[in-house]
This record gives structure tokens, sequence and C-alpha cells, in this order.
């Protein structure tokens, strides 16, 4: 039988060391303490922390006060005064009096899983609107808990000339922030209708977005369909940007191809709600392809909390194809065999030495063409020119060249359909 409270050790390092706490609680659906606590860690890593120990303790119920009981946050202050770290790091989101009072106590800063998911996000957004995103999504978190992260800065001011005589310093803080919270309101909104623009362009092309947990392989097998060169780093969140490429090669119609920025457990609401023009890119698609790294040892786990966030994304009507990557890394043939016999239809790939691709295409051909209905296209031979332009939005089956002009036998999306009618006008004349 496992111990209730556990502390693990590791060796220091001249890293900024970090301490790490998780809890498990009865009746809960989330992942297991240990799965969540190694997560916790990649996380730290990540975020360039070096554990050095980690607390576990199973609760009946949360302190409102300190979050762990009184014991505990003697054992964790003892553990501080032992290791000396520069953060201690909560699996769960804590409050902002939890937040105050415990680095009251510890007098060490306390950090929880959604703020280093936000550090992670700021240090990893290199263009514009991830920038944007991000830096929302920490002023929001940052708001409530003003009087534990800036404490020293709650002195009255005031003086002759100044505004506000008598208000406290975090008072004005406070203001400050909710202005530059609607500044970034207001330009992400901007942003956004750039987006839209690109997308509305977009209207009739073949879209496919690859969804997925975290350091799946998204960037990495984008990167083998489209021959592009996203960042592929062996980290979590490595790819913010919802990245769109082109494929160009073995398919018999243009296809756009999104990366999107990984899903986690325990996602920050506010973050969710910030990328908002990313997970557009979600939304808009006609084909999902969930990767999912077979080789970690709790990839179902992994697969229940992206289908959950999809489906809070609103993208659970969309059609989603399952690919289990990284293939070759495992220990076991038969690991596959069973992942590939309970979600039917799904595909086992391997990016690194190209097995499964092929399969993969033809599945995506395959989805795209069923999803096409007939279409009979009139032409007169001095429109011969848009042919070409019909190609990137209609599979063209046959073309007969007459006297009077030339029919076209298509097969198209209902979107794909809008759009020709918009660049033809009168010249569609429907069966």
């Amino acid at each position: 039988m496992k111990p209730k409270n556990t502390i693990h050790i590791n060796a220091q390092t001249s890293k900024p060391r970090a301490i790490l706490v998780g809890v498990s609680m009865p009746g809960t659906q989330s992942p297991s303490t240990e799965i969540s606590l190694e997560e916790l860690e990649g996380l730290a890593t990540t975020a360039n922390y070096e554990p050095v120990a980690t607390l576990t303790q199973r609760l009946a119920e949360i302190n409102s006060k300190t979050f762990l009981g009184s014991g505990k946050v003697e054992e964790l202050r003892q553990a501080v005064k032992h290791h000396d770290p520069e953060a201690v790091i909560f699996d769960e989101e804590l409050s902002p009096r939890q937040n105050r009072e415990l680095e009251n106590i510890l007098k060490c800063r306390v950090m929880d899983r959604p703020w280093v998911i936000l550090e992670i996000f700021s240090d990893h957004a290199r263009t514009r609107e991830a920038k944007t995103q991000v830096e929302l999504a920490r002023m929001k978190y940052a708001l409530p808990r003003l009087t534990g992260m800036w404490g020293h800065l709650s002195r009255q001011r005031g003086g002759i000339g100044m505004k506000d005589v008598g208000e406290t310093q975090i008072q004005l803080d406070r203001r400050m922030i909710r202005n530059e919270i609607h500044k970034l309101e207001k330009k992400l909104v901007q942003i956004d209708k750039g987006k839209k623009t690109q997308r509305k362009n977009r209207q009739g092309t073949y879209k496919v977005a690859l969804v997925g947990y975290t350091n799946a392989g998204k960037s990495t097998l984008m990167n083998c369909l489209t021959g592009a060169d996203t960042l592929v780093e062996d980290k979590l969140f490595a790819t913010l940007d919802a990245t769109v490429r082109k494929i160009k090669k073995n398919f018999p119609c243009p296809v756009l191809l999104s990366d999107t920025v990984g899903l986690i457990n325990k996602l920050p609401h506010d973050l969710v709600a910030s990328f908002k023009s990313t997970l557009d890119e979600v939304r808009d698609a006609d084909l999902l392809i969930h990767v999912v790294d077979l080789s970690h040892h709790k990839y179902a786990e992994q697969m229940r909390t992206a289908d959950d966030l999809l489906q809070q994304m609103g993208a659970d009507n969309i059609d989603i194809l399952t690919v289990f990557n990284k293939i070759d890394a495992l220990s076991d043939t038969e690991i596959l065999d069973r992942a590939l016999n309970t979600y039917p239809s799904s595909i086992g790939i391997s990016c690194k030495t190209g097995r499964g691709i092929d399969s993969l295409r033809q599945q995506m051909i395959c989805h795209y063409e069923k999803n096409l209905a007939p279409y009979r296209l009139e032409l007169e031979h001095s429109q011969a020119m848009l042919i070409q332009e019909i190609r990137k939005h209609a599979l063209v089956l046959k073309e007969d060249y007459n006297p009077n002009g030339i029919v076209l036998n298509l097969r198209l999306s209902p979107r794909a359909k809008a759009k020709l009618e918009s660049i033809l006008k009168r010249s569609i004349k429907p069966d």
C-alpha cells in the first residue's frame, strides 16, 4: 500500500531550484497524482527550473487558507528551509489568498501550475499575436493576485502635486493592469479581424488541423507532410502559433495544414480564452488529425484530456482521424495492435522512419473525396483560363470541349461551391 504522504529528493544543480507539490482528492476524474506530477516536472524543466524535491498529500478537502493541511505545510516549510529553493510549485491552481498565505509562511516564491504554463508560453511566444495573447492571459491571472505578487507596493501614496492622493499603490497597479487588459483585448480584436479575412480567403480549400497533447509530434508530422521547417523541439509547448502550410505533393487537391498549440491537462482558462484566433483554426477545419504519442506510458489519459478540451472548444462535431505517432519507439509491438483495435480507422505512423505516412495521406484523400458532391459546370471558351483556379477548389473528373463551350464534371464541397459561385458568378449552371 502506498504511503499517504511522500517526499522525493533530487540532487541540486545550478538552475533555479523548485519544490513540486501535488495532491490527490477522492472522487476526482483527473489523472493520478503520479502522472500529473510527472507532467509538472516536465513543465518546470521547460520553464528552466530544476525540481529538487517532490511532496504529495492525499486530501479529504482543500484548506481554504493554505491549500494543504497544517502538518503538511510545516513539512513543506522544513523542506524549503533545507533545500533553499527559488520557488515552490503547486500542481493545482491556488487562490490569491492561498498564494499569499503560503508565501508568508514559506518565505519564498509560490507558484501554481497555470502560472508555470503562462511562463512557458511567454518564453516561447514569437509572433505579435502570440505575445499579445499570452500577455493578456498573464494580466488576467495577475490582477486578483497583486497583493501576493507585489505586496511591497501596498504603501500609501501621497504628496504635493501627485494625483489620487491617499490611493494605495496596489490600487493604482490594479487600475493600470485593467487599462492594459482593455488595450490588449482591443489589439486582439484587430488581429482577429485580419485572421478572419485570411480564413475567408481560404474558404473552399480543404483544411486540416493537427491537434493533440503537447509534445506528441504534431510539428514533426507537419514537416513530413509539407516539407516545411516548423520548429521541432523535445519540449512542452514548443509550438504556440497556429502555423499554416500548403501540402503541395501527393494530393489531388490543395490542402492547408495547420499546426496548433499543444493541449495539456489543467490548461489555464484565461489562456484558452486568449488563444481564440488560434483555436478558430481548429474550429474552421474540415478534418482534425489527433496526433497521439503512443510511446508515452499514459497515452490513453492524454487522449481523454485532449478530447475533453476539443469538446470545450466546440470542435467535437468535426471529423477526427486518430494517428498514433512514435511507433518506432515502442518496446512491444502489441501496444500498437491493441491501440488500433481499440480505435477503429486509426493509423500508426513514425515521423522518424516515415512508416505509415503514405497511409495517412491516403486516409486524408479519402476523407476529402467522401465529402464531395457531383457538380456540372459549363464555361465559355474565353473562360478556359479559370480552370486552373477551379482546380484549387474542386476535383475535376472530366473536361469536355465542344463547339458551344467547355463542360466540367466536378466533385466539390459545399464551401467550395460557394467559393466557385463567387468567382464565376453567372457562369455556373448546377445540375
